[in-house]
């Protein structure tokens, strides 16, 4: 799908604390506008509206039905992803679904299909390979200037309350969404997994707050991913979120820790500029390259579905204590 419009009208479906990110990303946008938002709470919505300069619908159905409207953000619990994405995706609207995209694989199949069906882009949120860290990594690999993959890594240490951590269903169906895609995008697909997890801070959730994950490679390399909302890394080079990638002849990295605002980012102790700058990078990508271009997002549903399989399996080898073969 091509738009060649002069301005390309955005609506959001949910407005917790993600939409502000978003709604700061589009304003940044050359030739898009947020022209409205709709929530499950009518109050937050006015509140957001007011803050984001736009319209507040009394429904998703009146949203995605506005013709000012080209796109739509869903950006709502997980749980309700698939019902709005249909929603938008059957009223002719492009969309960009927040991660973790979907409950199932299911879930995420019926969003390819339907969005292959009605010839429209359905973008997942997959936004920190939009950095030019991540990108310039997946070059040097797929040129082979790193020589031969040895291991790969993908940390995430940042403290999350217990009353914000209660909203997500865990750090593996939540955090590990990101680890699995970026995975993906680097250096490809496991071929087994073996994972654990912990609840070691929280006290009334039972939700695990850390998560490990250890993996062999197609190439037979090692992986490695750590998932944490139990403690911040104080350490001199912390591993807030940290991502590297070793070969033979070279590795690489990328770090939040490289770019810190020292004041209260969202749920965050501290503001982490990388994340902002991510969710900035992914709507260009989405507004700029796949509705302007056509063109294609770095990550699709179908490495949505993938990732999604590797969380299953992570699951799975923590239930079933053993490693998992991803098929």
């Amino acid at each position: 799908m091509k738009l060649d419009k002069s301005t390309i009208g955005i609506g959001f479906i949910g407005t917790g604390d993600i939409s502000i990110l978003h709604a700061k990303a589009v304003q940044k946008c050359y030739g898009a506008k947020l022209v409205g938002i709709w929530n499950r709470s009518s109050e937050r919505a006015q509140q957001r509206a007011k803050e984001f300069g736009c319209r507040c619908y009394s429904s998703p159905e009146e949203l995605v039905r506005d013709p000012a409207i080209d796109a739509v953000f869903v950006l709502t619990n997980l749980e309700t992803h698939l019902e709005y994405t249909r929603l938008a995706l059957q009223a002719g609207k492009s969309v960009l679904v927040e991660k973790p995209v979907g409950q199932s694989v299911a879930e995420i199949e019926e969003m390819d299909r339907l969005a292959k069906k009605n010839h429209l882009v359905c973008m997942p949120g997959h936004n920190y390979i939009y950095e030019a860290g991540m990108m310039r990594t997946r070059e040097l690999v797929e040129n082979d200037d790193l020589g031969r993959i040895v291991s790969a890594y993908v940390m995430y240490n940042i403290h999350h309350p217990e009353e914000v951590a209660a909203r997500y269903p865990g750090v593996v169906r939540q955090i590990l969404t990101h680890h699995s895609y970026i995975l993906l995008y680097l250096v490809g697909k496991p071929k087994e997994i073996c994972a654990m997890k912990a609840t070691l801070h929280y006290e009334k959730i039972t939700q695990e707050d850390i998560a490990m994950v250890q993996m062999r490679m197609e190439n037979g390399a090692l992986a490695h991913f750590c998932a944490s909302f139990a403690a911040d890394d104080h350490a001199a080079d912390p591993w807030t979120v940290m991502v590297k990638v070793i070969g033979t002849a070279g590795s690489t990295r990328y770090s939040y820790r490289d770019h810190v605002e020292i004041k209260p980012g969202l749920v965050h102790s501290q503001t982490y500029t990388a994340y902002q700058g991510s969710i900035m990078n992914e709507v260009k990508h989405f507004i700029e390259v796949c509705l302007r271009q056509g063109g294609e997002p770095l990550s699709s549903l179908q490495d949505a579905i993938t990732a999604q399989k590797m969380v299953e399996a992570c699951e799975l080898s923590i239930s079933e204590n053993r490693i998992i073969s991803l098929s």
